[in-house]
Formats: structure tokens, C-alpha cells, sequence
């Protein structure tokens, strides 16, 4: 199919952002050299050195850990909730006001699409700061009882995914139940957190409440292992969930994980084709897939299956893959090397167990880390490609042909984060919704988030929940 319209390039200025050539920890209320050896943060799109960040060693997680309970019990723990909210307002209208720089400096180092960022990932950051200042003289309402108290210094890992969005999840409402923070960001994507860092400072929040160490693993394990954490949050892959519930097993460390997914998008019969379509592009291709809770299986009625393939191919061949940065793009950079050949390897086992691959026609780009939006038909369930997570653009599509069928195999996962279900019937919806064995189940849409709204999963996904009034229990004894 030629697509009438041609597009002309609409680049999103890099002027906005001052990327520095190195940067430091941020450590109670001041940007510091650290103590262990550096590494370079790159552009996926383009592969050009960004910064040189600072490696935290443990005598650096320390000194934050330390920085962290000192304000914890001089300053944020005997704080109002009244005057808490305030900082929290405070940085919530930074982020407002910085957030065509944030939007653009995360496209860069991370490789999503500018549109995604400015329109979801920033706005919906602001959003959970907002939530939670009004949640923060409130908390005698959250139903931990009466006079529920923080835990302490909770100490917090986030992914390369959705690096500024992972942080507001976790740090807002650890501050608006009255702990102090010490969050890892991604090695590969550590430039927005060190950006927030800038508006802590310039929201003049009291200095340890929040301290950011850079680093990969080595740094992670020593915040997970330091004695004075009371509370780990972690997001990520199922096996290294796994080895901090591990790590943490026998103390007395409060824990969240929220881990690895292979939803099922369920697609019945009398679904709105055209809608569903558009909910399972949003599903997969979202973020280049790179969404724990990703719509990566699609599970289609036999009976309308050929229809919803040929509508599904059609739109997918509008998808423009390329420049993170140009408001047309819908699909950007992988994130990495690494991740781009887990992609390539778990795409080339579907080929080779017998699936039948499709990508549209699509010019990648030669330098940079790419991969086309494609799709598997005639997968079963023994495939690896529908039991892994795979973390990209990459959909594998099962068919059924009953309801109980449709969950028999929805079910059929170890993850247990999310699902969706498109049909007519409403009662249909509560019926599937009822039986998936998932965290979060969307109706007759997909991939969409609220502050307002508890996140998280089952079984090998994780436990605990993040947002809502629900994510206020993971901060409070």
C-alpha cells in the first residue's frame, strides 16, 4: 500500500536541553564526584556519547543511605503532611514548567518517540506529583489506620523503560507518606533522573529527602544490601526481582516488585475491529514494546481472525520508524545494543520454530539500535516466542474460538501483569476480566494509565501495587 501523504521531517529542537559532558550523584542537596569509575550514556538513535556518569560505589550508596535518614529524622519524617504536600506541589509545577526539556532530553537517551514522551510520559509525571501532594495531609484516610507512619529510607531501582515516569511512581509517594528516597536510575538511562535532581534543588526540597546514585548492577546490590534501607522498591526483569526478594528474605526490609509480563490481548467476535486495532498497535508498538505490560500475544477469534490480520498489516504499514526526535515518529530506537540483539535472537528462534513472520516495508535507519514492528502468525503455545518476554516490537498472534479457551490460554503464562479484551458485551467484559489472572485489565483499550489508579501484577510479575490509595500502603507501617 503507498501512502498518499508524504512527510516532510519535524524535529523537536535539542537546543532546549544542556546535556553537560559528566555528571556526578546527587547526594543531601549536592551534585558530588562519587568515589567509583565512570561509564558513557549514549544516544540509541544515533549511538554518540551523551555524558560521562558517575558509578556509585558502596561507600557512595552509603553516604546517600546516611544522607538519607539523617533528613528523614531531623527534617521529612517530623514534617507536616500540610507542609510536605507544598514541596510536592512545588515540584509537580517544575515539572509543568520544564517539561518540553525533560520530554526532549528523554527522547534522547532513551529513544522513544517525541510524541510519546511529551504527550504521555511528562504529563502523566506531573500528574502522580499532583496526586500525591493532595494524598499527603491525608494519609489517616488511606486506610492504614489512624496514624499510619512512614517507614523510613526506602530505597528505590528503576528501569531504562520509562526512566522518568518509573521515578515519579516511586518517589511521590514515598515523600507523600513521609520517607526519605535513594533511587538508582538505569545505567543506560540515568539524564532525567539527574534532571530531577536539578528541580529538587531549584523546588529547594530539604536536602537528603531525595538522593540519586548512577550506576549498574554493583551500585543496585549495595542499596538492596545497605542495613539502614527499610524499603525496596524495584522495577525490572523477573530474575533480578528475584534475586533482591532473595537478597532481602530474613529482614526485616519492606519490599515491592514490579516485574516481567506477556499479556494477552483478547479479541472476540463482535469487537470493534477498527478500535481493536488501534488498541493492539497502542499495545505493542507503544514505547518500540518496550513496556513490561506490553500486549505482546494477541489472542483473535477464529472467526474474525483473517479480517482483524489484514485490517492489523494495513495500519501497521503506516507506522514510521526513525528519528526519535521528529514529531512523526511513531516507533524509535531500542534502547540498547544488548536489547536489540535479545530481539533479534528471540525473533529468530519464532522463525525457526515454524512461525510465520511479517514486518512492513520500512527504511531503518544505519547508524543507531532499530528494529521494524513485526508479527508472528500461527504460533502455539509451546513457542518461545509466546512464553517469553521479549521486550520489543515483536506481537505473536494465537487464535480461539470459545471464552473459556480465550482464558485457558491468556492464563497460560508464568507473568501475570495485565490483559486485554475487546467485545461488545459488557457482561462478557466482567466474565474475562473475573477469570484473567492479572493485574490490570483494560476493556475495549489498552496501555492506558492513571495516577488515580492501582498498577502491579501476579505470579512471576511481581506483588505490591503502585498508584492510587493502593500505593500508599508499600510507604506506611
Amino acid at each position: 500500500m503507498t501512502n498518499p501523504f508524504e512527510y516532510a521531517p519535524a524535529p523537536e529542537s535539542r537546543s532546549i536541553v544542556d546535556i553537560k559532558p559528566s555528571y556526578g550523584l546527587f547526594v543531601n542537596g549536592e551534585f558530588t564526584e562519587g568515589h567509583g569509575t565512570s561509564f558513557k550514556t549514549i544516544s540509541p538513535a544515533t549511538e554518540e556519547v551523551l555524558a560521562e556518569i558517575a558509578e556509585a560505589d558502596e561507600a557512595d550508596v552509603d553516604a546517600a543511605v546516611k544522607a538519607a535518614r539523617k533528613a528523614y529524622e531531623k527534617v521529612w519524617g517530623p514534617m507536616s503532611g500540610r507542609e510536605r504536600a507544598k514541596y510536592l506541589y512545588r515540584i509537580a509545577r517544575i515539572i509543568q514548567e520544564r517539561s518540553r526539556e525533560l520530554a526532549v532530553l528523554e527522547s534522547i537517551d532513551n529513544g522513544k518517540p517525541i510524541k510519546e514522551s511529551r504527550d504521555v510520559d511528562v504529563p502523566t509525571v506531573a500528574a502522580h506529583f499532583f496526586y500525591y501532594a493532595g494524598w499527603a495531609d491525608k494519609l489517616a484516610y488511606a486506610g492504614r489506620g489512624t496514624d499510619p507512619r512512614p517507614l523510613g529510607v526506602a530505597g528505590q531501582i528503576i528501569p531504562w523503560n520509562f526512566p522518568l515516569l518509573m521515578l515519579a511512581w516511586k518517589i511521590a509517594p514515598a515523600l507523600a507518606c513521609g520517607n526519605t528516597v535513594v533511587l538508582k536510575p538505569a545505567e543506560t538511562t540515568p539524564l532525567t533522573a539527574l534532571l530531577f535532581a536539578e528541580i529538587c534543588q531549584q523546588a529547594d526540597l530539604p536536602p537528603g529527602v531525595v538522593n540519586i546514585v548512577t550506576g549498574a548492577g554493583a551500585t543496585g546490590q549495595a542499596l538492596v544490601s545497605h542495613p539502614d534501607v527499610d524499603k525496596v522498591a524495584f522495577t525490572g526483569s523477573t530474575d533480578v526481582g528475584k534475586a533482591i526478594a532473595r537478597a532481602v528474605a530474613g529482614t526485616e526490609k519492606r519490599v515491592t516488585l514490579e516485574l516481567g509480563g506477556k499479556a494477552a490481548n483478547v479479541v472476540f467476535d463482535d469487537a470493534p475491529l477498527d478500535q481493536a486495532v488501534e488498541g493492539i498497535v497502542n499495545g505493542i508498538f507503544f514505547n518500540q514494546g518496550h513496556v513490561c505490560c506490553a500486549g505482546s500475544r494477541l489472542l483473535v477469534q477464529e472467526s474474525v481472525a483473517d479480517e482483524l490480520l489484514a485490517k492489523l498489516k494495513r495500519r501497521m504499514s503506516t507506522l514510521r520508524v526513525g528519528d526519535p526526535l521528529d514529531k512523526n515518529t511513531d516507533i524509535g530506537a531500542i534502547n540498547s545494543a544488548e536489547q536489540l540483539a535479545k530481539i533479534r535472537e528471540l525473533s529468530e528462534i519464532g522463525e525457526a520454530e515454524g512461525a510465520g513472520r511479517w514486518s512492513p516495508a520500512c527504511d531503518l535507519p544505519e547508524t543507531g539500535f532499530w528494529f521494524p514492528p513485526t508479527l508472528f502468525t500461527g504460533v502455539s503455545q509451546a513457542h518461545r516466542i509466546a512464553r517469553e518476554e521479549i521486550f520489543g516490537p515483536v506481537l505473536s498472534v494465537l487464535t480461539f474460538r470459545t471464552p473459556s479457551e480465550a482464558v485457558e490460554k491468556a492464563n497460560n503464562t508464568p507473568y501475570g501483569l495485565s490483559a486485554g479484551v475487546w467485545t461488545e458485551k459488557g457482561s462478557r467484559i466482567l466474565s474475562m476480566a473475573n477469570q484473567l489472572r492479572a493485574g490490570v485489565v483494560w476493556a475495549n483499550t489498552f496501555n492506558k494509565f492513571d495516577p488515580t489508579s492501582p498498577f502491579g501484577g501476579f505470579k512471576e510479575s511481581g506483588y505490591g501495587r503502585e498508584g492510587g490509595r493502593h500505593g500508599l500502603e508499600a510507604y506506611l507501617k
